[in-house]
């Protein structure tokens, strides 16, 4: 019996040079095996190589390879038998690339189906091959990339996922305040990830063997946020049937997070600036001061140096909340990290696939990476979800990618990218030929690259739209 195959991030690292890359070769014709291996050699890869679907699995536990290229039809055991009993022994996180010489369409489908990453047919152009090479590691990498961020963080909640510089600094400034015992006040657009990092704190502070207690700030009326928060008497109010502590008395030696702390009435926050000033409050219908010791961590969307200046928000408060602040980034401002949060959302409702092992295609990764995010990471979360869901196999298409975001925000987004180039001399002939150039890429994106249905969508001839191609010098 073939023992178990190690997994692949236990024996490699993410930070694997391609110099170090191994792949497995497997074909019956000694000339393939030999083109294959001569040509990744000399772009730098280790190669080995088998003749018989048989010795797949054995050489894969000998070498631990990075990829399999792998023919479908070989003697004794064929390529698709070899996916499955590569299934059966959890050896399917290393990627397999298919070749076939029957180009068939049902052969393709079913090689995806049983876990190949993706096929090549006899015969292929080398570069080809080598740009399918290069994009299923890169593919790789990032699965492991994601599953690493998993193994670090494992708040609770959910894991806050990035590697671009701005977030590298939200990770130093959760790591510094999570020490202390300081009030933080986060902000940041909706969907950026607020709770998460309020978790975060929490659960990498000395109290996180205490209470954390979420209360939702803009969910709740005056009066029934100030008996949440402060809790109620026996008889203080009609409804009030017995003595109820609240959040902050049940948040005592932990953490209280105050999510959109500007929806709290103007009443509300005096009561609270008390809290924050003597650490003490009066239930609802009482005048026995309790005392607590609870940490404070606010959010919200909003400006609240604005709120301030219009009135909305008391002064006092706002500088009590504000002794650390921790601004959190648009999704638009790190657009770098959209690869490595698709594949971590994939992970995440992979059981809502077809086979539970889905994948994005270039293409709609592409898709992914050409759009504003107006509801930033909680957008892309459900775009991804939604576009597993409606796969019909395991490879997510372009097709499947829809967005149900605010068109006026990416309206805004685009005036406010227009009034930049404006501000830096840029000619009005070039911003409109840039503006010119998008339009027909996402023209020829919605319509699949049929021009003639993305000159309809544009409303001009396709003579036209193929002089703009040209011009432009759109692939």
């Amino acid at each position: 019996m073939v023992d178990q195959v190690e997994s692949p991030e236990a024996a490699k690292t993410a930070s694997t040079t391609k110099a170090e890359r191994l792949i497995l070769v497997a074909d019956d014709d000694q000339s393939i095996r030999g083109l294959l291996q001569s040509f990744l050699d000399a772009e730098g890869f280790r190669t080995a190589e088998v003749k018989a679907g048989r010795d797949v699995v054995p050489a894969i536990n000998k070498h631990r390879p990075d990829l399999v290229i792998m023919d479908v039809r070989m003697p004794g055991m064929t390529g698709l038998e070899v996916l499955d009993q590569m299934k059966r022994l959890n050896m399917d996180a290393i990627p397999v690339l298919m070749m076939t010489a029957y180009g068939t369409s049902n052969i393709a489908i079913e090689a995806i189906q049983r876990g190949a990453y993706d096929y090549v047919t006899k015969p292929f152009e080398l570069d080809d091959l080598l740009m399918t090479v290069r994009r299923t590691l890169d593919h790789r990498d990032l699965a492991i990339k994601a599953r690493a961020v998993d193994e670090t963080i494992r708040d609770p909640l959910d894991n806050i996922i990035g590697n671009t510089a701005v977030m590298q600094q939200v990770y130093k400034t959760i790591g510094r305040v999570a020490r202390t015992d300081a009030t933080v006040l986060v902000t940041g657009e909706s969907g950026t990830g607020k709770e998460l990092v309020a978790g975060a704190i929490h659960f990498n502070s000395h109290r996180r063997n205490g209470p954390y207690v979420k209360v939702p700030c803009a969910s709740l009326t005056e009066s029934l946020l100030e008996s949440e928060l402060f809790g109620h008497e026996a008889g203080s109010f009609t409804s009030a049937v017995k003595t109820r502590k609240g959040r902050f008395e049940m948040a005592d030696k932990g953490t209280i997070f105050l999510d959109e702390i500007r929806e709290m009435s103007l009443n509300t926050q005096k009561k609270f600036l008390r809290v924050l000033q003597e650490r003490e409050f009066e239930r609802v219908g009482s005048s026995v001061p309790i005392k607590v010791d609870t940490r404070i961590v606010a959010a919200t969307n909003r400006d609240l140096a604005e709120e301030v200046a219009e009135g909305r928000f008391r002064e006092d408060l706002y500088y009590r909340l504000n002794v650390i602040a921790l601004e959190l980034p648009p999704l638009r401002d790190r657009m770098d990290d959209v690869p490595l949060l698709a594949e971590h959302f994939l992970q995440k409702y992979r059981s809502d696939a077809p086979d539970n092992n889905p994948r994005i295609s270039e293409e709609a990764l592409d898709t992914l990476m050409d759009y504003s995010w107006p509801g930033n990471v909680r957008e892309l979360e459900n775009t991804v979800h939604r576009a597993i869901i409606q796969a019909r196999g395991s490879v997510i298409m372009p097709s499947q990618i829809a967005f149900i975001g605010a068109p006026g925000k990416r309206g805004a987004l685009l005036d406010a990218h227009v009034a930049e180039k404006v501000a830096n001399g840029i000619a009005l002939k070039d911003i409109v030929g840039e503006t010119e150039r998008q339009a027909i890429e996402a023209a020829l994106q919605q319509a699949g690259g049929d021009r003639s249905q993305a000159s309809k969508l544009l409303g001009i001839h396709r003579g036209l739209l193929y002089a703009k191609i040209r011009e432009y010098q759109i692939v």
